[in-house]
């Protein structure tokens, strides 16, 4: 373990999946569980691209470009402080995964919240206070490049309650780091 609890050599977990899949909620749990510093996604977007997601018009991949450029710059901020990060990001395209990774220059571990669509919708109508109107799910399944290839990747099932998802996840990331990606003897 490295001085923020979160198993060496990762040096930030990244929660990613479709809106409403509950990246906020396990990145913050995660967070605590690890004396990490919990950051939102969501918290970057620029009044901007806040207002268009609340017309119900999804981003383009140019709009989200310089957002995934100040995530990734958040993140590397952090480790050059020492502080370890749990990030909640979409992550929807693998092209976005690659530039946080590339633009942090971080050893990540991505945690993809897989869930069937009609779970989170329901989840999403529940919801409230939330820029991200339920009615662009669609368009975050239609725009979502599923990393089951991608190395630094563990897949977490949302389907139980989240106590339930929470343990599983903090079990995976142990289990998922005694060997690759996590594991230094790679």
């Amino acid at each position: 373990m490295n001085g923020a609890g979160v198993p060496a050599p990762v040096q930030a977990i990244v929660v990613m999946g479709v809106s409403g899949s509950g990246k906020s909620l396990l990145a913050r749990a995660l967070a605590e569980h690890y004396g990490a510093r919990y950051l939102d996604a969501d918290d970057f977007h620029s009044a901007q691209a806040r207002a268009r997601m609340a017309s119900g018009q999804p981003l383009t991949d140019a709009m989200r470009a310089p957002w995934v450029d100040a995530l990734a710059a958040a993140l590397r901020d952090h480790a050059n402080r020492g502080e370890t990060a749990v990030l909640a990001f979409s992550g929807l395209r693998a092209a976005h995964r690659e530039q946080l990774r590339a633009g942090s220059g971080l050893r990540l571990l991505f945690l993809f919240l897989q869930g069937e669509p009609g779970l989170i919708a329901q989840r999403l109508s529940a919801r409230t206070g939330h820029f991200m109107p339920p009615a662009l799910l669609d368009s975050q399944f239609e725009a979502l490049q599923a990393p089951e290839a991608e190395p630094d990747v563990l897949a977490i099932d949302i389907s139980p309650p989240p106590a339930q998802v929470i343990a599983a996840a903090i079990a995976a990331i142990a289990a998922g780091c005694a060997a690759p990606p996590c594991s230094s003897a790679e």
